[in-house]
């Protein structure tokens, strides 16, 4: 049998990983260890600004932008989901108008279904209307337009954007600035936060927008899957530390385990 340098290294350490996330999801399932999530200021204000929404008589607009499902990026849309299941939840709570656009025509059904599914467990069936889920374009400025269009018309309150954005984050900013919209925005592009953070209320992070299911639900087994996963980059940064200790004083066995 053939081996390949560097796959037993890997093997072992794809078996570690896994080790330790399904150990830490054990032991948070079984109630020996308790998972916090500091306070993510941008997810605290949801509510606030559906309230204000609520109080004003105005609608809450909820984007993914351009919400893939089977790209790389697609793990951003996943998480959407989350927020928006926790929006409509809050929408019916305070019976306000959700307006949510969507450029993606593989997720709108799924979308569609999510938030009548939503209204249906908060018992407030007869909210969701055809026009609350809208498929607007999969053209990005023709969809940029459109959402636009519906800042101004509908006099929206609150903007909520959390997905995969690319350059029309922006535009949907300064938009909905201009409209007089609260906005709070999450997206795991790093290339687009910036515009986020000039022009919203609010915007998370980074991995916040991943953490944002986990922190708005307090799942078990979600809130186990991020202490594990944070345990896997503590050891992570542990192991790269003691690899650049060996390497500064010529100790190469770190370097020859990972040729294995």
């Amino acid at each position: 049998m053939i081996q390949i340098k560097g796959t037993l290294f890997a093997f072992y350490t794809t078996i570690t990983v896994a080790a330790i996330i399904f150990g830490v999801l054990w032991a948070t399932k079984s109630g020996k260890i308790v998972p916090h999530i500091r306070r993510i200021a941008g997810l605290d204000a949801i509510e606030e600004a559906i309230g204000r929404a609520t109080e004003m008589g105005r609608p809450v607009h909820y984007t993914m932008g351009w919400g893939p499902l089977t790209t790389s990026d697609s793990p951003q849309t996943f998480a959407s989901f989350s927020v928006l299941t926790y929006v409509t939840s809050l929408v019916a709570k305070y019976d306000a108008e959700l307006i949510v656009t969507m450029m993606s025509p593989q997720a709108f059904p799924l979308v569609q279904e999510l938030v009548r599914t939503s209204f249906m467990a908060a018992g407030k069936a007869d909210m969701f209307k055809e026009g609350t889920v809208r498929f607007l374009s999969e053209a990005q400025f023709a969809y940029a337009a459109g959402v636009i269009g519906i800042f101004h018309r509908d006099k929206v309150a609150a903007n909520l954007m959390f997905g995969y954005f690319m350059a029309e984050s922006l535009i949907f900013a300064e938009a909905a600035s201009q409209a007089g919209a609260i906005q709070i925005a999450g997206t795991g592009s790093m290339a687009q936060t910036p515009f986020f953070v000039a022009a919203c209320d609010y915007t998370l992070l980074g991995e916040e927008l991943y953490a944002s299911g986990a922190y708005l639900s307090q799942d078990v087994n979600q809130l186990g899957s991020i202490a594990g996963q944070d345990v896997v980059k503590l050891a992570t940064m542990l192991f790269i530390l003691c690899g650049a200790v060996l390497a500064t004083i010529g100790n190469p066995w770190l370097s020859n385990l990972l040729k294995k």
